[in-house]
């Protein structure tokens, strides 16, 4: 068998036809699904790819070639770089169990019309190409409770892509699949979640749901919903405080979070709505505020958040109950399911948590939050300096005076 180094024009005329017939055949069912459409070609495409690359049948440089006639035959083809070609190649060989043909192939049966693959040389310059039966073509899901089949064909390739090289483990793989889906994620928010290992994260709160939330299936919803730890890495309210020399309390957290509120719901879940900072109840002439009040679509039900800085203590359960009693006393409506407490602050013993809010009969969880203070150098890169932040606060202050 020859590898050539540097192929010339037209040394792959037979792959070309094949993957172009491919892609003109799949443009054709476009209308009918755009995106499992195309993730069905990139796969056999990635197919077709590995199999003769992996196993040296084409030379070196020949995804790259392929790549240029394929432009040059196609004018105006997008997402066939060389780059592309290579990614689709890892999505079926990360996926190859998804593959519904068997991994034994001949590749005699998808060579150009005479070709002479694997001999003494290489001779792919030829016109008339044998294309692939259909059977080779198709990507079969599993039918399966574990396999998010609906989401996966939902989620577009780039996104495929910033999993299988991002998320290494199977189920970490199936889990940003799902999310990504649910939360229709762009790929910088599919790689941000990655980045907070919201895996990890997600599911892991301590909290009381399945003794208060008499549904289990809501109860389960409710679990989900929320983290264990909040990234809020757009806030930096330690160094502030500690150039001002003066104490940095929760309202200075609070205003960083209401200037910065789409980063917060990006970090909480779209299926969070914010009311609004400092929501006011007033019951039986007593004025109380609760820190950030949302509503959660999925869970049909007002989500009360009180932020502390420090350190968890039980006196918080306490106060958060007494402001959910109220919250559904006077400000639930009818149809809205009971609502939901959260307490974020800087640190808790979890055991120790997990503990004691199973006394409490109001729905609560405990989470962890950090700010950029708490993170590695390589994710502070995109946040606010301390100038910009102390000016945003105290443009509000003045704000507040006039």
């Amino acid at each position: 068998m020859t590898n050539l180094d540097e192929p010339t024009h037209g040394e792959y005329d037979g792959a070309v036809q094949i993957i172009k017939a491919a892609i003109l055949r799949s443009q054709y069912a476009a209308a009918r699904s755009v995106n499992e459409e195309q993730l069905k070609l990139y796969f056999g495409i990635g197919k077709y790819i590995s199999l003769n690359s992996r196993k040296g049948f084409w030379g070196k440089g020949a995804i790259d070639a392929i790549s240029e006639q394929l432009q040059r035959e196609l004018p105006g083809l997008r997402g066939f770089s060389a780059r592309n070609l290579r990614n689709m190649r890892t999505f079926y060989e990360e996926w190859s169990m998804l593959d519904s043909s068997s991994h034994a192939i001949d590749m005699q049966l998808w060579a150009p019309e005479g070709a002479n693959i694997g001999g003494g040389g290489s001779n792919l310059a030829v016109a008339t190409a044998k294309l692939p039966d259909e059977s080779f073509w198709q990507l079969k899901l599993p039918k399966s409770a574990e396999f998010p089949l609906e989401e996966f064909l939902r989620i577009g390739f780039t996104q495929h892509i910033a999993v299988l090289t991002k998320a290494k483990s199977l189920p970490k793989r199936l889990f940003y699949i799902r999310r990504s889906a649910e939360q229709d994620y762009s790929v910088e928010e599919l790689e941000a979640a990655i980045a907070r290992d919201d895996y990890r994260h997600q599911g892991s709160m301590p909290n009381n749901f399945t003794k208060t939330i008499p549904a289990t299936s809501r109860s389960l919803r409710a679990i989900t919903a929320f983290k264990d730890e909040y990234l809020l890495d757009f806030i930096n309210v330690e160094e502030l405080g500690a150039r001002d020399g003066q104490d940095v309390d929760e309202r200075v957290v609070e205003n960083a979070i209401v200037h910065n509120v789409k980063n917060l719901i990006l970090a909480f879940g779209k299926d969070f709505t914010f009311v609004r900072n400092q929501y006011r109840l007033d019951a039986f002439g007593e004025d109380q505020y609760i820190d950030l009040l949302f509503f959660n679509r999925e869970l049909n039900c007002l989500v009360a958040v009180e932020l502390k800085t420090g350190k968890f203590k039980t006196s918080y359960l306490g106060q958060l109950q007494g402001y959910l009693s109220v919250l559904d006393g006077f400000e639930r409506k009818p149809h809205e399911n009971p609502s939901i407490g959260i307490i974020l602050c800087k640190d808790m013993n979890k055991s120790f948590v997990d503990y004691v809010i199973q006394d409490y009969t109001k729905p609560m969880g405990v989470a962890t939050y950090k700010t950029a203070d708490d993170m590695p150098e390589k994710l502070r890169k995109a946040l606010p300096d301390v100038e910009s932040l102390r000016k945003l606060l105290d443009s509000e202050s003045d704000g507040a005076k006039v």
